[in-house]
């Protein structure tokens, strides 16, 4: 079986691939796809995370296992596509290189048969350029009414003795 996937990535912007995938590749395998249909290097650390059908991040599948323990993180290359991305579950998120913090919504689009002759991955449709850096991220709590910026500016204003050390 071969999936078709588009992957946008998480801007204002519409920046957007759909590729096709042998259901069988491993996540490390569909990586290596993803950064070299958005023209990264692909040098960079990278995970998916399952999520809900809202994009609510669920669980990570790791490129390299990063712990101290050797824990029990998932690994894109142990991990298979058809394992993680069903017709019931078929939305992912994606993130490469984590000082930068490209993010990406994975979604499955359609499910084929593999085509004679047809080399998989397969970029089907390229749409957007990617930006010189990814876009900004605005980090708010729903519930938060703490102005970060407004804070700082009124540094006097902070509960603690400045001469502390």
């Amino acid at each position: 079986m071969v999936y078709k996937i588009r992957i946008i990535l998480d801007a204002e912007e519409d920046i957007f691939r759909d590729l096709e995938i042998e259901a069988h590749n491993t996540l490390e395998e569909f990586h290596n796809a993803i950064t070299q249909a958005f023209g990264f290097l692909g040098n960079e650390m990278a995970s998916f995370y399952t999520c809900d059908e809202n994009w609510k991040q669920d669980e990570e599948i790791a490129l390299f296992d990063m712990s101290e323990s050797g824990s029990d993180v998932r690994l894109m290359n142990e991990t298979f596509l058809e394992d993680v991305v069903t017709e019931d579950s078929p939305k992912m998120i994606y993130v490469y290189d984590f000082l930068n913090m490209w993010t990406f919504f994975v979604e499955l689009a359609d499910i084929v048969n593999k085509e004679d002759g047809q080399a998989y991955p397969n970029v089907l449709f390229s749409f957007g350029e990617l930006p010189e850096s990814p876009p900004e991220r605005k980090f708010e709590s729903e519930n938060s009414a703490f102005d970060f910026d407004d804070t700082f500016e009124n540094y006097d204003d902070l509960d603690f003795d400045e001469n502390w050390n």
